[in-house]
Order: C-alpha cells, then structure tokens, then sequence
C-alpha cells in the first residue's frame, strides 16, 4: 500500500533528503503536499517531478510566481496558514516536520489534530511544547516517530524493550566543526569555519547549532519529551567518526547501539517504514575499515550553551521556550555578521536571565514567551 506523505520544508537538507527516499522507493510513497520557503527554483523543480495536489511558499507573490510555473492540478497557498495547510488539510498518511525553528510548532499541532502521523526532525517543536504535542499526540492516537538520527537510534534500541529496564540514554555529539578548538581559539571564527561540519551535511543554522551544541541541548530536551525521562537519564558524548548515533543502558548495566555511517536518509526512511525496513542506496558500515572509533567526555565549560539547555530543561515551563528563542535569534545575528561567535551563548544567558519561568504555560503563553525572547535577545548590545 502506497504512503502518502507531506513534507513542511522540502527545500531544505531533511526535506530534500526526504525526497529522494521517496525517488528511490515510488512504488512505495506518493507526495502528497510540498512546503518551501523561498527558494522557489527548487521547489518549483520538486513540483514538476513529485506532482503534490498543494504547495506552500513563504508569501503571497511567490505564490502568484509559482502558480504560474506549475500545473493548475497544483494548488499554491503562502504563509503560515499555506503551511498549516501543508499540515493539515490533504489525504497525506505521514507529515515529515523539517522545517527549522519554532515556526514548526503551530503546523505540526495542526497535523496531530487532523490525525497525521509525525516524522519529526523539528526538535524546536518539543522544546518550545513539549508537554502540549506530547499530549495532543496520545489524546489523537497519533505516533511521533523521530527523524533525528540520534533520535531514531535511541527509538530503535527500544524497540520490543520495556521502558522500564531503561537505566540511561546517552545522545552521541560529533562535537561540530571547532571540536577540536579551545574556547580561546574561537574568537574571531568566521561564519564559513562554523558551517564546516566535519560529518554531516545540515542546513547553516543546524551547523552552527553544532558549533556551539546548542543542537545537542535542544535534542536533550527532545529525548525528555520523545522517551519521558528525567534529565539525570540523559548523558551526552562527544564521539567524532558520528558512526554510534546514540545508545540505550538498561538496568543490568548492558548497553545497545545503533550504528551506520551518517547518512540522514536512514532515519528519515525509517520513519517512514517503521516497523518496517526497505533496501537504501547508501554506503554500508565497514569497521574493519575504520579501525577505531573515538569517545570524549562532554565537557560543559567548553561548551556552555549545553549546559543552559539542560538548566533550561530541569526549570521546565516557559524556560526552554526562551532559550531556543533566544539561541534562533542569536545564530541569525552571527550569520549577519552583527555579532562574535562567542557572543550567541552571551545572549541566551542573557535572555534566560531576565525571564522568570511559567510553569504549565498553554500555546497562547508559549507564542507570548517566544515573542518576548525574540525581542530580547535581538535588542542585547554587546
């Protein structure tokens, strides 16, 4: 049986990735209904070859662009409501969340509740409400499967274990792209050297997230939400080959892993075949070939903005909403060149700082947070 799929970001490196594991698989999937942005060439491309009944652009002349360029069967919508649209309002099966940030949120909510199940590689959406989707998920019957490969590991460790016998989980970090650099040695960093990511191929500000693993504390706080446990069952590890992309200890002290070269297209397939498996074209696991694989300690001094995602997570309520604002808006800063890399961790401490924590919020509150903590840290002077 045929899978329909929607994707929110299809422009983007999950979104692309996305398809072309349906390019390989099109007995096995049908798109549904696109989501891109800006980058209208791209999209318009990925129209013209996956022929979704709807698409959504960024804004209304886009829209009137595109539409032209792409067969009236194609309906074109714009803005947040064209993504909710996206989300929402077509036959799709499976809607695959790949847009960044927490513009992410209110689309994947609208998919929970017009019964959608949920590929999800917007980890902003559970930090900014998580308690709100989580429940909004079980109250629908929806299942949340993680596309993050971290996410995915820990999830197919689990599979046909008790989460009971769960002692720890640890999320693997390959440590971006100055993992290798003191603190003393990142002032002055460029733009350029934060997007040279040693192992991955991500969009800029995933990264930079990398960079100053911010990304790593935003999928701290996922795996609370994704698998219910405690921040103290949560570890992190700098491993540099990114081959381990997470493990599971249980309480007899033994461990399980998921291993694979890094490639995003397996855990993005996965959750799309779940509990199933299909043959992908991707280059299998040689550790013959590699020889050795390295491990270091997380070292919280070294990087600080992990340390506040934790602090962020354990104060819980309106707290994380802030600090992803506030690490968006800081990350947007850095790549317009307004401030030193250094600098993005000063402004979300900054921000955190100045927020007293609501517990308990509900969507209104969290969007009033997020507004707050945008304006915040865009107004910090350093």
């Amino acid at each position: 049986m045929t899978k329909r799929i929607a994707i929110l970001g299809s422009t983007g490196s999950v979104g692309t990735q996305t398809l072309d594991v349906v390019r390989q698989h099109p007995e096995q999937f049908r798109v549904e209904a696109l989501s891109g942005g800006y980058n209208i060439d791209l999209l318009t491309e990925q129209v013209h070859t996956f022929r979704p009944k709807l698409v959504s652009v960024a804004t209304k002349e886009l829209a009137e662009q595109l539409q032209t360029q792409v067969s009236s069967e194609t309906k074109v919508c714009y803005g947040p409501k064209g993504i909710e649209e996206v989300a929402a309002s077509t036959d799709a099966d499976v809607v695959i969340t790949a847009i960044v940030g927490s513009q992410g949120l209110q689309p994947t909510l609208a998919a929970i509740e017009s019964g959608k199940q949920i590929g999800l590689a917007n980890k902003e959406t559970l930090v900014s409400a998580g308690h709100i989707v989580m429940e909004a998920a079980q109250k629908k019957g929806v299942a949340i499967l993680p596309v993050d490969s971290e996410h995915s590991a820990i999830f197919q460790c689990l599979n046909g274990e008790r989460r009971a016998d769960i002692s720890r989980i640890t999320l693997t970090a390959s440590g971006g792209a100055f993992r290798d650099r003191s603190r003393d040695e990142l002032h002055g960093v460029s733009v350029q050297d934060a997007l040279k990511h040693p192992n991955w191929s991500m969009g800029a500000k995933l990264t930079i997230d990398s960079a100053t693993m911010a990304n790593k504390g935003l999928e701290v706080i996922e795996a609370h939400w994704l698998f219910n446990l405690p921040y103290d069952s949560i570890d992190v590890l700098i491993h540099p080959e990114s081959i381990i992309h997470s493990y599971v200890e249980f309480v007899d002290h033994s461990v399980i892993a998921q291993l694979g070269n890094p490639d995003m297209r397996v855990p993005i397939q996965y959750a799309l075949t779940y509990p199933t498996r299909l043959p992908l074209d991707t280059r299998p696991l040689n550790l013959a070939e590699l020889s050795q694989l390295n491990f270091r300690k997380m070292d919280f001094e070294r990087f600080p903005c992990l340390r506040m995602a934790y602090e962020s997570g354990k104060l819980g309520g309106t707290m994380p909403t802030v600090f992803n604002a506030a690490n968006e808006i800081a990350v947007a800063r850095f790549r317009n060149g307004e401030i030193e890399f250094l600098d993005i961790e000063t402004i979300i401490a900054h921000t955190m700082e100045q927020h007293e924590v609501a517990g308990n919020p509900q969507l209104e509150q969290i969007l009033s947070v997020d507004a707050w903590a945008r304006q915040f840290a865009s107004n910090i002077l350093l």
